[in-house]
């Protein structure tokens, strides 16, 4: 019989005691759920996945063109990552992730994900601040190459735009820091951002000072313990020429 709960892993990390647990939860059935704990705060879980792979989907779908290079900002389980890679136009893929317990949580293949991004050579981890290299457009995202300029940056680290995993990454979300970010797209390149709330109007003004084009997205999944539908969103940004 499979056991109900499992600690895989616990280390410590420059945010606090970080945590890899495994567990079975009844109304799920047969299903493992993994789940990441910082601190005694949930950072992450396999429970509810549909917004994150709605992320990707649904920014990669407002990019044209293909031979795609993509950053995702927050690696989690992995989930973004892997449903980015379904897109067959993506020729790179950069996993930027603040952590390396997280990163090597993958590459040993302590999570699920971490078997199908290892095999995918099209997929590279990067670890650092997203936020740092995000507005840092003369070195940029991937260490190999300068101030390379990217086709989508899709985003998914705070809770949402006015809740933040990180007090200090609330700086991030100005208009002058997600220009120096909109700086390392290629024109009419795409960012997308997910959120665990509702669209927020004052985001989305906020958007608009920087990008050409702006939609809000409402992602519905079912929620068993609530007996009911659940929401996140999806923002979805398009640069100009």
């Amino acid at each position: 019989m499979p056991l109900l709960f499992e600690e895989i892993d616990s280390q410590a990390s420059p945010l606090g005691e970080i945590s890899l647990r495994k567990r079975r939860i009844p109304v799920f059935g047969d299903r493992d759920i993994y789940e990441v704990k910082l601190g005694d705060e949930f950072l992450m879980s396999s429970m509810f996945v549909d917004a994150e792979e709605a992320l990707s989907r649904l920014g990669l779908a407002a990019v044209q063109g293909d031979n795609l290079s993509v950053v995702v900002g927050g690696l989690g389980l992995g989930y973004t990552a892997v449903e980015a890679l379904k897109d067959q136009r993506i020729n790179e893929l950069l996993v930027v992730d603040a952590l390396a317990t997280v990163i090597g949580w993958h590459k040993d293949e302590l999570v699920p994900l971490g078997k199908i991004l290892n095999a995918d050579r099209r997929n590279r981890y990067v670890l650092g601040s997203f936020f740092d290299l995000a507005t840092d457009p003369s070195a940029g995202f991937d260490p190999q190459h300068a101030g390379k300029k990217f086709d989508a940056i899709l985003l998914d680290i705070d809770h949402s735009p006015t809740e933040f995993l990180n007090a200090a990454n609330a700086s991030f979300y100005t208009t002058e820091n997600l220009s120096l970010m909109a700086d390392q797209l290629n024109a009419n390149g795409v960012f997308a951002m997910w959120s665990q709330n509702l669209p927020e109007e004052r985001f989305e003004a906020l958007l608009k000072t920087v990008f050409a084009t702006v939609t809000s997205h409402v992602v519905s999944f079912y929620n068993p313990f609530q007996n009911s539908e659940s929401t996140n969103s999806v923002y979805v940004c398009v640069k100009g020429e």
